[in-house]
């Protein structure tokens, strides 16, 4: 059965503060005529830093789309190599004992996607196959780990990697003055992570179901406007509520293994801001503490889009795991407005050997 084992995540060296991040906000938009509504919207984002690929003087300035895309392919090959690495050696595998690359981002883009350059350049034999995925958002992380369980349940004896590079910084837009944006200014963060499914062996989340869920009629609520400028984010007032309707759907994943999903030993959900955590707890009825790992990748390096369930897990397996055998679920949401969901249980690769 395919085992989700621990990730690698990296972020990037330059760090931007919340202080720092309302500062910018009042001096470059002080006749905003929101602009208080703004600022207390990302105070209560709780994102008190972020790491950001360049420097934040140069992270302001637009040199066209063409130049920012150069940026996200020279940074992406620069950092992604490394997670990959670490993320190989934390499942005891080489680069020849992968049989698929899941590699998703929306942060920009390149063809042929970054799969190729990994396989020619990191010794994955030429037969990999690839799945990159550009258009899920931050929905795209669950999305990976299930492309990679379903690869697995077709061949039971293959391996799948996930990457995740987000450069968010790289879609930041001056001109664009919506509260939704200015939010979105502080939400945001980059970070790259890196992650094995095992088709055989290994410790960590063992998949055993997934699903997804799209919302009707809210394909416009979290979107690109794609321009010479590049990707402009809309992001929709509604997209906080979403949880209602998707609490739901995460208890019929549950209840349809014969789970839960109020009484699960471990949760791993995308972060894409507080509330969605807080209504999660609410229409759950699950203590907040259960989603600790998430909160904490919120808090340190801000929505690192797809990134985030890789980062949240990663903290898990940083507390020492889960009980053998313990229940889980991981979910991201998305564009779409799309919810990628998983169910598993905690495998300790000693534990199954001994039996």
């Amino acid at each position: 059965m395919a085992t989700l084992c621990r990730p690698s995540v990296s972020v990037p060296e330059h760090v931007i503060t919340m202080e720092e991040t309302l500062e910018l906000a009042r001096t470059r938009h002080s006749d905003h005529p929101q602009l208080p509504l703004a600022l207390r919207l990302i105070e209560n984002t709780g994102v008190r830093t972020r790491h950001i690929v360049q420097p934040i003087e140069e992270t302001l300035k637009h040199p066209g789309f063409e130049e920012r895309n150069k940026v996200y392919v020279a940074e992406a090959k620069a950092r992604v190599p490394a997670v990959v690495r670490a993320a190989l050696d934390d499942a005891e595998l080489l680069p020849t004992d992968i049989d698929v690359i899941v590699y998703v981002s929306c942060t920009g883009f390149m063809m042929p996607s970054l799969t190729a350059w990994l396989i020619n350049t990191m010794g994955f034999d030429s037969t990999t196959r690839q799945i990159p995925i550009a258009q899920l958002g931050c929905a795209a992380g669950g999305a990976a780990v299930n492309r990679a369980h379903d690869f697995c349940s077709a061949y039971p004896t293959a391996n799948a990697l996930i990457v995740a590079c987000e450069f968010c910084s790289l879609c930041y837009q001056p001109t664009d003055l919506g509260v939704g944006s200015l939010l979105s200014n502080g939400l945001f963060g980059d970070g790259v992570a890196a992650a094995v499914v095992r088709g055989r062996g290994g410790t960590g989340m063992t998949l055993e179901r997934n699903g997804s869920y799209l919302i009707p009629k809210t394909d416009g609520w979290i979107a690109y406007d794609v321009r010479a400028t590049g990707f402009h984010f809309m992001l929709d007032k509604r997209v906080p509520t979403t949880m209602e309707p998707l609490a739901p759907v995460l208890r019929k994943l549950a209840s349809s293994h014969g789970w839960d999903a109020s009484d699960l030993d471990f949760y791993i959900i995308h972060a894409g801001g507080p509330r969605i955590l807080d209504d999660l707890s609410k229409f759950l009825q699950i203590d907040p503490y259960a989603f600790r790992f998430s909160r904490a990748t919120l808090t340190e390096y801000g929505n690192i889009a797809s990134a985030v369930v890789l980062d949240a897990l990663r903290r898990l397996f940083d507390e020492g795991g889960a009980a053998h055998r313990a229940r889980g679920m991981l979910a991201g949401f998305g564009p779409g407005i799309t919810a990628e969901m998983a169910l598993g249980r905690w495998q300790h690769a000693a534990v199954q050997e001994a039996v």
